[in-house]
């Protein structure tokens, strides 16, 4: 079994990492700040001798660098960072240090540790607004936000040192990660998580644009799996794979989910759409199951019913 060194450990992607990868037998040094992660998402983890929690800044120069040292992983899966588009648009500086200069943080602090791997919370914002679809691996990269900069940015920052260095870089480029612990309250939350509150409010939730954009939504429990793959699976090789189902769901199809669960709540409403939101988006599929083995197995409505259930 390996030893993985998580970061952003107790954040919505982080926090179902940790559990797939204690689930399936492997050791986990996890790292988080807490600045959006919270404690209560680690509460099977803390409870598993096989698991190590440090609270500590990874964008803060020598902390992750001497952590690392110390625990002297196999694979260091970076997932620490900041995740909103709309954030990034306000504060693009903030976004530079905690998503361009905390990923070379990162990547120092697997090379002087001696770590083979790094696996990297990338994303589809890279692409930006790509006309063609499915969106594959090779397209265009025009980044339409400073979010989707940064993380094209960090791509080539690692692919980089693995070459430079001899590591092992998976880029993860997650499309529209859904599921429980999903902060709805929060900034970076998904539009899903938000939604799924309001309803819950019985509350109007509000659209940007009219409904009609389109995202490939993937359920965390298939993305955690997917993030242990490219940790642990053996021969693997550098390079970069859209995290995705292959199929694209409006913003309506999900609304109208919501709407026969919560017959009661009051319609949607309507207002101007964002500057820097994507209008479509959806994955192929292929290149994550060819390299890793990935296919999603949670489809959207399974997802949808269990943050509806588990209310």
């Amino acid at each position: 079994m390996a030893h993985v060194f998580v970061t952003g450990a107790a954040g919505f992607i982080g926090s179902h990492t940790v559990d797939r990868l204690l689930k399936e037998g492997h050791r986990v040094t996890g790292a988080d700040n807490f600045r959006t992660g919270r404690r209560e998402n680690l509460t099977v983890a803390l409870a598993s001798p096989r698991f190590t929690l440090l609270e500590l800044d990874v964008a803060r120069e020598g902390g992750l660098a001497a952590a690392v040292t110390v625990a002297r992983p196999d694979a260091l899966i970076h997932l620490a960072a900041l995740v909103s588009v709309q954030e990034s648009m306000r504060d693009p500086g903030l976004n530079f240090d905690l998503n361009v200069r905390a990923t070379h943080l990162a990547a120092e602090a697997a090379r002087a540790a001696g770590t083979g791997r790094i696996v990297f919370a990338s994303s589809a914002a890279i692409y930006g607004d790509v006309a063609s679809l499915p969106v594959r691996e090779e397209a265009a990269k025009l980044p339409i936000s400073p979010y989707g900069a940064a993380k094209l940015a960090s791509e080539a920052l690692l692919l980089g040192h693995g070459v430079a260095f001899g590591l092992t870089v998976r880029c993860q480029r997650y499309f529209n990660v859904f599921g429980p612990r999903q902060d709805p309250a929060s900034p970076y939350s998904g539009v899903i998580s938000i939604f799924a509150r309001r309803y819950r409010e019985r509350k109007a939730v509000t659209v940007y644009g009219d409904g009609s954009q389109t995202r490939d939504f993937i359920s965390v429990h298939d993305v955690a799996r997917a993030n242990v793959l490219a940790a642990t699976r053996p021969d693997i090789r550098s390079g970069a794979a859209n995290i995705c189902t292959g199929r694209a769901t409006s913003l309506l199809d999900v609304l109208s989910v919501f709407r026969r669960h919560h017959p009661e709540a009051p319609p949607p409403v309507f207002g101007e759409a964002r500057a820097g939101d994507i209008l479509h988006s959806r994955g192929s599929a292929a290149v994550a199951a060819a390299e890793l083995g990935f296919q999603s197995e949670v489809p959207v409505e399974e997802g949808l019913a269990e943050l509806i259930r588990l209310g």
